[in-house]
């Protein structure tokens, strides 16, 4: 090999090994800093439904929190900041599959609902508000037609949940949906997404238009920033996010029109995970229901935190405790 041949392939190959020292070094930090975060905060409490992960915050009455896909005790925690009104205090379960919550043989929807009611009576709550969140929902929902007496009031936010006559909830293109796929089967794979690729990832994995957050106010796009990042460490979600596909289609143990507990349900009709039809199916289902909707906002209802913390407030202080 010619000499300049010989020192443009050398620099070359140093450059590729620094980047690649600098990606691993980079890596290393940020998964650390992930484990280190949801080592610490949740309580595991030993139930009749088995072991249960949680985490408290606040006082006043009860509001439990049912987190989405992707979640944990964590991101209930951070939906609470981002959505419940003050002077709460908020319960957030990690549910079937995430963090240190196990999942059972034959997990249903059925059987988180009573693993909600489990938590409650391992706290001492006799009664609380529910709040499902995306695909949470589906079990706060069971839960409110299972156990009426100790729902105080049911708020459904981006309720993922789509039964044949919701609608069918977006769809991506194939090369999206195989680089969703591959993203969600590793740290390392969801990492590279987030890190590098945050618009494809805020559209595929938050359900959120890439547009809705460019537009946003400096604060809610480090929400999302820290939304998307938070799904790290993935690896101990992985048992909960392979569960998700069945049980957001599941159907309810009885017809939506048993519920008899006061319900909001609140979407954008930008959602790209389709939550609005479903949304609009359950609050002309459920009898008195109160249905939310914004026309932008995406999954994460970008831009809206105050609205729906403020119509929230409104609708637990006219149907059921408030502080």
């Amino acid at each position: 090999m010619k000499a300049p041949l010989k020192r443009a392939a050398i620099a070359v190959l140093t450059g590729l090994a620094a980047v690649i020292v600098w990606l691993s070094a980079a890596y290393r930090a940020d998964i650390a800093g992930a484990r280190a975060r949801v080592a610490t905060g949740g309580r595991i409490v030993a139930t009749p439904c088995g072991p249960i992960e949680y985490a408290e915050a606040g006082e006043g009455p009860p509001i439990l929190i049912v987190h989405g896909a992707g979640g944990g005790f964590d991101q209930g925690l951070a939906l609470a900041a981002s959505f419940a009104p003050k002077g709460y205090r908020v319960i957030a379960p990690s549910r079937f599959g995430y963090l240190g919550t196990p999942a059972p043989a034959g997990a249903s929807i059925g059987l988180q609902a009573e693993a909600h009611a489990c938590l409650l009576d391992a706290l001492g709550v006799p009664k609380s508000i529910v709040v499902g969140v995306s695909a949470g929902a589906p079990s706060a929902m069971e839960f409110a037609l299972r156990y009426p007496t100790r729902c105080a009031a049911l708020v459904l936010v981006v309720p993922g949940w789509f039964p044949a006559r919701a609608g069918v909830p977006a769809r991506v293109g194939p090369v999206v949906r195989a680089v969703l796929d591959w993203s969600l089967r590793s740290d390392v794979a969801y990492w590279v997404v987030a890190r590098f690729l945050p618009s494809a990832a805020t559209r595929t994995v938050m359900g959120t238009p890439t547009g809705v957050v460019a537009a946003a106010s400096a604060d809610e796009k480090a929400r999302v920033a820290a939304m998307l990042r938070d799904i790290l460490p993935i690896s101990r979600r992985s048992i909960g996010l392979a569960l998700e596909p069945t049980l957001t289609v599941e159907p309810l143990s009885r017809p939506l029109g048993e519920i008899s507990v006061p319900t909001l349900a609140i979407s954008a009709e930008d959602d790209l995970y389709g939550t609005w039809n479903s949304a609009r199916y359950i609050s002309r289902q459920v009898p008195h229901a109160q249905f939310l909707t914004f026309p932008s906002g995406g999954h994460l209802l970008v831009g809206h935190g105050e609205a729906v913390a403020a119509a929230i407030a409104r609708f637990l202080k006219a149907n059921a405790a408030s502080p």
